[in-house]
């Protein structure tokens, strides 16, 4: 996907084509609301000439002027029916298509590897989200009906002009491109700036989300200032071009109605000369003033329409982007099926890896690694050494750019990335908690779980106890991130949610205990020798004291591996692992 700085400016309208696409899904509401538009601007284009007819026959004394009248009043009826069927059509086929868009560009993030939101910014992503489609919403819903409606009503009356007067429509025409330049001029502006105004905003969002989740940093260091200047900053930025869109839009604005109200005024002029010679009625002159009317006023919308058009083909394209992308891990056209039953034997065959946006730093270098069924290996390092890329890998967040990664036999690169993380059962250092109930939490592990199932894997977590405590059990909500719980309750949910994957052979734990106090860490420990019976288990350990009992210890630096064995082994070796022993156990000991 392209970067906010590289990707093109939303070059035409023809950008709108992915709304169409979305919005042809619907032809029966299509239909009703070009129905009623056709209807209710032909009922608008009747009411001119109904005025004509009121003038021209009702005043004569020789007509019957209620019935004119009447045909008025059945017009408007007519008129304000038609409106309002296709002010409803219209506005559903807006939030219908906004929905739908939503839906499938949530959808395709969902099939994106970790990769993709590193090299693209989560919040410019949300702002696209919400901010490009309601942006859509109101042209779908508003816009794009005005502008037919103008069309439909402008063609109408220059129709309908020319039949009345065919000398003072022609002199109307010549001024049309004097009308014409000025929107094509502008027009190309409006749009460029409009899509810097929409940059714009997703810098705000980014700046917003970024500041609102580390709130307790920025108050902790005394920086609301300097954030408030920031976003103050990044505001200013959104105002100032919008500005100079608004500026834009209100000089297109003031010469296009002022040009075309000219030339109707010169006309109506000549037409008023042309009734004083009794070339042309009373009806005529007046019907013609009023279609003038609306013809100015159609053209008129038209020249504001086309910036809102213009930004809703800006945001069509960002959104189109997120529609396009695809995703670099995906199945096999033929994946490999993993055999059963499932042994959680893990391989690294001479792996070396990058990441995307580390190109030049080596995170594995011919690294390789056997990991058998039901084992225990303990992996640590200094920061940097590259642990984590290890569970990366094993997820196939990612594809090594040398060797293979292999799970019980089959390489990842030929299985489904789904069939192999259902096989794997993973609690991080920093456990996420989405703003949802408890009971949601911890069968994120597995959805269909039971109730009985999930008090079970609580109880095994050491959970228990505080879940029944909740105000409403497991239907608390949570809170953004889980702000009604502490460290080490988060960690105890993240276990329960992994001891509901009972049938994941393999299991994956960055360091779970490294931020807790003594009595959480004993209980989070508890929970996690429940959790590795039974499982082959990798754990990444900051803390040396928790991987004595390991049946391995690897040992890594700089994407290698330096050292192996057990810790009484590796201790007296001197190496390293010595010194990283050293080092945090003297620290203990002090």
């Amino acid at each position: 996907m392209a970067t906010t700085s590289d990707r093109p400016k939303g070059k035409s309208l023809s950008n709108l084509g992915m709304v169409w696409g979305f919005a042809r899904n619907y032809p029966g509401h299509l239909a009703a609301a070009a129905v009623a538009l056709l209807v209710a601007a032909g009922a608008t284009s009747g009411v001119p000439y109904a005025f004509k007819l009121i003038i021209d026959r009702g005043f004569t004394g020789s007509g019957d002027i209620a019935r004119w009248f009447q045909y008025l009043l059945m017009l408007v009826i007519i008129m304000a029916i038609a409106t309002a069927v296709r002010f409803y059509f219209v506005s559903w086929i807006g939030e219908r298509v906004v929905a739908d868009i939503r839906l499938a560009v949530h959808r395709n993030l969902l099939r994106l590897a970790p990769g993709f939101f590193e090299e693209n910014r989560p919040a410019e992503i949300t702002s696209r989200i919400t901010v490009d489609t309601t942006i859509i919403e109101q042209v779908v819903g508003t816009t794009i009906s005005v502008a037919l409606r103008n069309i439909v009503m402008g063609t109408a009356c220059a129709v309908i002009l020319f039949i009345l007067a065919p000398k003072l429509a022609g002199m109307m025409l010549l001024g049309i491109p004097l009308v014409v330049v000025p929107i094509t001029v502008l027009g190309r502006k409006v749009r460029a700036v409009s899509s810097k105004s929409q940059d714009r905003i997703a810098d705000v969002g980014t700046v917003t989300s970024e500041v609102l989740g580390a709130m307790k940093i920025v108050q902790a260091f005394g920086q609301q200032g300097r954030e408030a200047e920031r976003f103050t900053s990044a505001t200013e930025a959104v105002f100032a071009t919008a500005r100079k869109r608004i500026a834009l839009r209100a000089a297109m604005t003031f010469i296009v109605i002022s040009l075309l109200f000219s030339a109707i005024t010169f006309v109506i002029w000549q037409g008023a000369v042309d009734v004083a010679k009794g070339e042309m009625t009373g009806g005529t002159i007046a019907a013609f003033v009023l279609y003038g009317g609306l013809l100015a006023g159609a053209f008129g919308a038209l020249s504001e329409v086309y910036g809102d058009l213009l930004r809703a083909a800006g945001a069509s394209e960002r959104l189109d982007e997120l529609l396009k992308a695809e995703p670099e891990i995906r199945a096999p056209a033929k994946p490999v099926a993993l055999p059963v039953p499932a042994r959680g034997q893990l391989t690294f065959d001479q792996v070396s890896f990058r990441y995307p946006t580390r190109p030049d730093t080596s995170a594995l270098e011919d690294f390789s690694m056997e990991v058998r069924p039901k084992e225990r290996l303990a992996v640590v390092g200094p920061s940097g050494a590259g642990k984590t890329t290890l569970f990366q890998l094993a997820q196939r967040f990612y594809d090594p750019q040398g060797g293979r990664v292999l799970l019980d036999g089959v390489d990842l690169k030929n299985a489904d990335p789904a069939d192999v993380r259902q096989r794997i059962a993973m609690v991080p250092q920093e456990v996420v908690i989405f703003a949802a109930s408890a009971r949601d939490n911890l069968r994120y592990g597995n959805w269909n779980a039971s109730e009985d199932e999930i008090w079970e894997a609580a109880k095994d977590a050491n959970a228990e106890t505080f879940l029944r405590a909740l105000p409403e059990g497991l239907d608390t909500f949570m809170g953004e991130g889980g702000a009604r719980l502490s460290g080490g309750q988060r960690q105890r949910i993240a276990i329960a949610r992994a001891l509901l994957r009972r049938d994941a052979p393999l299991l994956l734990l960055d360091e779970a205990t490294s931020a807790l106090d003594a009595e959480s860490e004993r209980l989070v420990q508890d929970a996690l020798d429940h959790l590795m019976e039974n499982r082959t288990t990798i754990v990444i350990a900051h803390r040396l004291a928790t991987v004595r009992a390991a049946d391995r210890i690897v040992v890594m630096d700089h994407g290698r591996i330096v050292e192996e064995g057990d810790h009484a082994a590796l201790t007296a070796q001197g190496g390293l692992y010595a010194r990283l022993a050293r080092l945090q156990f003297d620290g203990l000991a002090a």
